[in-house]
């Protein structure tokens, strides 16, 4: 998964969608924001239906709390029940989607008390802030958690395979490729 810069295509009437699916089988379905070829490979940048959230433990004392991310499947089948019963009270509906949680629903405003900025560390990257939405928190077994949403999009980069079907770019692939691609992209939209 990656953020980006990229202009977005308000216009989703129009956008085509995908499915992407994976080796669990489970599925993401995504509008086709653009789709551009580079040196005969085909390449679609793809925007999920819909809104990707993502869970927290909250770890330490008051004040020096500090979120954790949950990424372990174990954990995230526990407690899974759990959160989606607290988001069907916001009317959303909490789907365990192919590369991202996903919330089906209109998303409550955003409000400045309710976001939360997460610093990322990665020595070979330099990464800007990303900004959360608070959604709901809940307890499973006396651990805190919290359910986010990112105001930026989340976006996946993909190619088709010789049989016609979607493949996401590995983090290597699309490294490799991402000048080419924001080269196309930037002279598409000029």
């Amino acid at each position: 998964m990656y953020s980006s810069q990229f202009p977005e295509d308000n216009d989703k009437a129009q956008a085509g969608s995908i499915t992407l699916t994976d080796d669990q089988g489970r599925s993401l379905e995504c509008y086709v924001e653009h789709s551009l070829s580079v040196e005969g490979q085909e390449y679609v940048l793809l925007l999920p239906v819909d809104s990707p959230v993502e869970i927290f433990a909250w770890q330490g004392d008051d004040e020096e709390e500090e979120a954790i991310l949950v990424e372990d499947d174990t954990t995230i089948e526990e407690i899974f029940p759990t959160a989606q019963a607290v988001l069907s009270e916001q009317n959303l509906a909490l789907k365990n989607t192919a590369y991202a949680l996903t919330v089906g629903g209109e998303l409550p405003p955003v409000e400045e008390s309710e976001l939360f900025t997460l610093e990322i560390e990665d020595e070979d990257a330099d990464l800007e802030p990303e900004q959360l939405q608070l959604l709901a928190t809940f307890y499973h077994e006396e651990q805190e958690y919290a359910i986010y949403t990112p105001l930026d999009p989340l976006l996946f980069f993909a190619r088709f395979t010789k049989s016609g079907q979607p493949e996401l770019l590995s983090p290597e692939e699309f490294r490799k490729v991402q000048p080419l691609l924001e080269e196309q992209l930037f002279n598409e939209v000029e």
